[in-house]
């Protein structure tokens, strides 16, 4: 493994609950602890504990913070009240994405947003870009840890390990200063996985120390650290989209099937937004499909898709669902092919399988 690679707070815990790391965008993180099936299992019917402390925190403060994320941002962030979080996206001029994010209203004036990892250093500079007089940005990545409990059975461990009335925080919602065991935390009812969940976002040493009270505290109910592999396929069955495959500078929110996060008709103008009313009243060339395979195959990121000796598109993610037992991926193909039940070809090791476009999202829980 490259000397150069970051690594989180946790990195030294890793050993200790047998994480196999690997190298993600430039950080040391654990693909696994036991097995990947094993740990998606668990998040569908159990709950998991995640690492996420290599995503990054920027704070965004003063008077002119709203009128900054509003230029910024393609979602209506003056909606937010205090205590809520807001998925987005932030996009360059021509529609392309920069990133994909969540903000945080902690209160008046001053939000809290959160970054891909591999994106931290580009998504500050960009933001430096558009800074108001009375705005101030700044990069807080290295002041947080990060962790993320996913599964039906989140909310029990973690209430067990706190006074603060859990249920209380509904989704998208989020309370600061949560006392979780003897640590103060910012407590959020989101996630990654497709389950119900929280992340917790506290200082460095607390969180190492809240990644062993959580595991000791759900040892009976079954929960287990997991790694990026279950994350990716968690994400994945329930179609949320990962930077750098699903969405990218060449590949726009409204091409993602990410449209209920723009906000077109936002009375403040945001960067991107000429390019992607122009796109939506052309007709969005391009969209992302479910796919699955009729010949034995696995569609993975960057195999070729094709109709009739046409190429139509790539795929972006796929991989064999531990769910449904199925083989399954997400494409970005031509919109005129996107219709349901279109059959459709991919080329995998050089040989051209059929597969079918399905419905997403491939897993929904039941609420």
């Amino acid at each position: 493994m490259s000397e150069n690679l970051k690594r989180t707070p946790l990195f030294d815990s890793y050993k200790t609950y047998g994480g196999k790391t690997i190298d993600f965008g430039g950080w040391e993180l654990p693909v696994q602890f036991s097995s990947i099936k094993v740990e998606h299992e668990t998040v569908r019917t159990k709950a998991g504990l995640f690492d996420v402390s290599h995503m990054g925190e920027i704070t965004v403060r003063g008077k002119d913070s709203l009128v900054y994320l509003q230029k910024l941002l393609t979602n209506d962030v003056s909606k937010l009240k205090s205590g809520q979080a807001q998925y987005n996206a932030m996009c360059y001029e021509d529609g392309g994405t920069v990133d994909d994010l969540l903000v945080y209203k902690i209160e008046q004036d001053d939000y809290l947003l959160v970054v891909n990892a591999s994106n931290i250093e580009k998504d500050f500079e960009w933001m430096k870009n558009f800074v108001f007089d009375d705005t101030i940005i700044t990069n807080v990545s290295n002041s947080y840890g990060q962790l993320a409990l996913q599964g039906p059975l989140a909310e029990t461990v973690l209430q067990r390990l706190t006074k603060e009335n859990l249920s209380e925080i509904g989704f998208f919602k989020f309370k600061t200063n949560v006392k979780v065991g003897d640590y103060d935390a910012l407590v959020s009812r989101t996630g990654y996985t497709g389950e119900d969940g929280f992340e917790i976002y506290g200082d460095p040493a607390s969180i190492v120390a809240l990644w062993d009270l959580i595991l000791q505290e759900g040892e009976k109910d079954g929960v287990l650290p997991c790694g990026l592999g279950s994350r990716d396929t968690l994400r994945f069955e329930s179609c949320l989209a990962l930077y750098g495959q699903e969405l990218s500078k060449d590949i726009s929110p409204l091409e993602a099937g990410i449209g209920f996060a723009v906000k077109l008709k936002k009375e403040d103008n945001f960067n991107g937004q000429k390019a992607l009313v122009a796109q939506k009243e052309a007709g969005i060339p391009r969209k992302l499909v479910g796919l699955e395979m009729i010949d034995k195959g696995i569609p993975r990121h960057g195999y070729t898709i094709f109709k009739d000796d046409q190429k139509i598109g790539e795929v972006t993610t796929g991989t064999q669902s531990p769910t449904l037992k199925k083989n399954i991926g997400l494409g970005l193909i031509q919109s005129k092919f996107s219709e349901l039940g279109t059959e459709v070809e991919v080329e995998i090791r050089g040989k051209r399988l059929k597969a079918v476009t399905v419905a997403t999202p491939f897993y929904k829980r039941q609420k």
